[in-house]
């Protein structure tokens, strides 16, 4: 038996540079801007619509047992299937309320601009990226946090914590070579 070696009619895929980012191609001031976004989100199992159905799907069967106890005379089973059922449905509105959370870091022309969406509320800020430091909160594998021009804002929070001093590494190298290259000529 023998074996023979071929060389891959493709080349190697290049190794991403950006573990977390993905490069953007933004409008900006009419002219474009190319740029980088991180986003991180919640894991959720279930969304909007499939909740739904399952909630729905439990009550049918929750009802029915009720019923069935209630025909049987232990009248007692259908309002604690009730109270069962409106705790259940306030589990999942809460689910429902934050299947959206996200952070949300775009940098781009010199601009670091940070989202959080938790629930409905929405928190924004904007920094210069030369003034920028990245820097963890309590050490490592604990939120990172950004820090400039008098704000602050800490991400990494739907990251799993072992993975927190990546994205801050990644953040740091991104922000230098932004502040690295030179600014566009305003006409």
């Amino acid at each position: 038996m023998s074996t023979t070696f071929a060389p891959a009619p493709w080349p190697a895929p290049a190794a991403a540079p950006w573990r977390f980012a993905r490069e953007l191609r933004l409008q900006r001031d009419g002219a474009d801007t190319h740029g980088l976004q991180w986003r991180m989100a919640r894991h959720t199992s279930f969304v909007g619509s499939s909740l739904l159905a399952v909630y729905l799907a439990l009550c049918a069967v929750s009802l029915a047992i009720g019923a069935a106890f209630w025909w049987f005379g232990a009248t007692a089973v259908s309002p604690l299937a009730g109270v069962e059922l409106l705790m259940l449905g306030a589990a999942f509105w809460s689910c429902v309320r934050h299947a959206n959370d996200a952070e949300t870091i775009t940098l781009a022309a010199r601009e670091l601009r940070i989202e959080h969406r938790h629930g409905r509320a929405v928190d924004r800020a904007a920094f210069r990226a030369e003034w920028v430091r990245v820097e963890p909160v309590h050490g490592e594998g604990s939120l990172v946090e950004v820090t400039g021009q008098g704000q602050r804002m800490r991400v990494g929070r739907y990251l799993p914590s072992g993975l927190r001093m990546t994205l801050a590494r990644e953040l740091r190298q991104a922000l230098r070579r932004e502040s690295a290259t030179p600014a566009r000529q305003e006409n």
